[in-house]
């Protein structure tokens, strides 16, 4: 089942530190099949608040999306990204084509 990491970034702080880890991020997601669905971007504010950026990323299960954020190759980018970004960064399975909202109710 596909998987994403899902990040909501409140600050960034622009510069040659994230220049950097956006330079090569890319790299890091093709091994385990990673790619950008959301990557910042205008949005449509619709309820509440939402001062920061979000990211998606899709990858083709749990598996790899763990093994990508768990990679050497990764853990070398993200003091890059920890040291001028401020937010949270989750890894989250998706739900099949049929899934309903009552799906959740059945615990």
């Amino acid at each position: 089942m596909t998987a994403y990491a899902v990040g909501y970034f409140e600050e960034v702080e622009m510069g040659p530190e994230i220049v950097a880890y956006l330079e090569a991020i890319d790299a890091t997601l093709a091994p385990f099949g990673g790619r950008f669905l959301i990557h910042g971007g205008d949005k449509n504010v619709l309820e509440g608040e939402w001062p920061g950026d979000l990211v998606v990323i899709a990858f083709p299960d749990m598996d790899g999306a763990r093994a990508w954020y768990e990679s050497p190759t990764y853990a070398r980018l993200l003091p890059l990204r920890l040291n001028k970004a401020k937010g949270a960064v989750i890894l989250i399975e998706g739900v099949c084509q049929d899934h309903k909202a009552t799906d959740i109710l059945a615990g």
